[in-house]
């Protein structure tokens, strides 16, 4: 068996870390400096495994539960799973925690002096996954991505010690942007978990039912309203861009990685002509390359 005591990790923990390549934009690309990497992927950890906690997508066996202090049985229990989790968290800051990738995630805490807020803010996102299933309207789901996306972008901008004020309401507007495109590809998904993240007042407006979005195939009513939806994501991305002009050198690379992930995500969304029920839409690696190309040039321009 792995030693978790080293923070190093095991079958379940590398499980949730492979995930980084299903990710819609590069969590940590090899053009970083080893540090920066290491770091990131520490923080992608944490945020996959809550997000896994809160969607009943652990690996199997229990081996997370068991890390956490609770029987193996109650990896079926995700408030208390999401529970536990916090506390281990806690422990990042004033003790030793027991999960492996808390574990890996305390040295980047500690070197960054990272307070627990962002980490807290993405743990109170899953438990309100377990509570609320249906957002009224926009405001109520930007609400949602305060606590689900932006802790990200955060982080990020504090692990590489460029974060200001500016910085993150820019880095807000992506992050919520992302969330959005993320949940325009998953509606399918989401609804078989009975979770729907369009706004009840957007459906009504485009009298669009939970019967139409569980439909194999959208009706024209129901490809308006995710034509909508993406466009205002497509304008947050946009807003956001002046971010990726604000920094420099590789990191300049890194930011416009994640907000090209969102437009090439939602170039997908478009070329399957807002049909999201028949499979979630994903970027080709060509579309992300053209539109990290566009969002440095625009970036350029607006800086």
């Amino acid at each position: 068996m792995t030693d978790t005591r080293q923070g190093r990790p095991d079958a379940s923990s590398r499980a949730t870390l492979g995930k980084a390549a299903d990710e819609n934009f590069p969590v940590a690309p090899f053009f970083l400096p080893r540090a920066w990497r290491d770091d990131l992927m520490a923080v992608y950890g944490f945020a996959r495994l809550v997000d896994d906690i809160g969607d009943g997508d652990l690996a199997p066996g229990g081996a997370d539960a068991r890390h956490l202090g609770l029987d193996p049985e109650a990896a079926e229990d995700r408030l208390a799973l999401l529970d536990a989790f916090e506390a281990d968290l806690r422990r990042v800051f004033d003790g030793a925690p027991r999960h492996p990738l808390l574990r890996a995630l305390r040295p980047t805490v500690q070197r960054h002096r990272l307070t627990p807020e962002p980490f807290l803010g993405l743990i109170a996102a899953n438990r309100q996954d377990q509570l609320v299933t249906r957002y009224e309207t926009y405001d109520d789901l930007l609400a949602y991505c305060e606590l689900s996306a932006n802790p990200v972008g955060r982080l990020v901008l504090a692990i590489t010690g460029t974060d200001t004020p500016e910085r993150i309401r820019r880095s807000d507007e992506i992050c919520t942007a992302l969330q959005i495109v993320e949940h325009l590809q998953d509606v399918a998904e989401d609804l078989g978990a009975d979770r729907i993240y369009l706004p009840a007042e957007d459906l009504k407006r485009f009298h669009v039912t939970e019967a139409d979005l569980a439909r194999p195939t959208a009706g024209a009513a129901v490809r308006a309203l995710i034509a909508f939806e993406a466009e205002r994501a497509r304008e947050l991305l946009h807003a956001g861009t002046p971010l990726v002009g604000s920094v420099h050198g590789r990191l300049r690379l890194l930011l416009a990685g994640f907000t090209a992930g969102g437009l090439a995500a939602l170039d997908a969304v478009t070329d399957a002509g807002f049909d999201v029920l028949s499979g979630a839409p994903k970027s080709t690696k060509p579309s992300l390359m053209r539109q990290v190309g566009a969002v440095l040039l625009r970036a350029r321009r607006e800086g």
